[in-house]
């Protein structure tokens, strides 16, 4: 059986990426493929509790080092759990953020650098690479006004806490942007790079677009 495919999308809390890949998987499911659809931080049952403790407010004093461990314990297990056996059994995979997001958040915006981060991504995680990384670059001030809006409205509905990155200063928010970027330079063939403040069908046209393009080369049926 062939591999199945591996899309990420990637973007600062804010730049939308919940509602694309809704929409993303819909638009798959529509052209008879199903994909899985899995986040990270968690996902797996383990991963959960991982999230939980990674965005709570109350977890404050996270050194940096631990945060990133965190994040790639959390990875590890998603990789075994379910990235891996959906690739091999053929499945389109999407997932809600992977090292990427890891590369700018603590690479970039806690300062740790990014050779860290992939040495500890070819050792926890064999290395494993998205067939497709969409990444969504709306303006730094509208991804945080979404992003502290919508955990606001979060917390209030279910009493659950997950602000915690989001009371950074906007000092590590632009590290963060200007890594994404950065990576995105770095590694053209992987990642299509959506700027800008547009609308979710304007974005959702390019993620289709990107997304069709890399089904007919990797030789899935749409």
């Amino acid at each position: 059986m062939p591999r199945g495919l591996f899309i990420t999308l990637e973007g600062l809390d804010g730049s939308g990426k919940t509602t694309q890949i809704k929409r993303l998987a819909t638009w798959l499911q529509n052209h008879s493929l199903d994909p899985v659809v899995t986040r990270q931080p968690g996902g797996t049952p383990t991963g959960d509790r991982i999230r939980a403790l990674l965005l709570d407010s109350r977890s404050a004093a996270l050194a940096p080092m631990t945060e990133m461990a965190l994040m790639f314990a959390d990875r590890a297990q998603s990789i075994a759990e379910i990235i891996e056996p959906a690739l091999a059994a053929g499945k389109i995979v999407l997932c809600d953020r992977f090292t990427d997001s890891t590369e700018a958040y603590q690479g970039g915006g806690r300062e740790l650098g990014s050779q860290v981060v992939l040495d500890l991504h070819r050792l926890i995680c064999g290395n494993l690479q998205p067939d497709l990384t969409l990444l969504l670059l709306p303006s730094l001030q509208a991804s945080l006004q979404r992003a502290r809006s919508r955990n606001h409205r979060h917390t209030e509905q279910t009493g659950q806490d997950e602000n915690r990155f989001e009371q950074e200063q906007d000092a590590f928010y632009q590290r963060v942007w200007q890594k994404y970027r950065d990576i995105a330079a770095r590694e053209p063939d992987r990642i299509v790079l959506i700027e800008g403040n547009l609308g979710i069908d304007e974005v959702h046209e390019q993620i289709v677009e990107a997304v069709s393009e890399r089904l007919i080369t990797a030789g899935h049926t749409r």
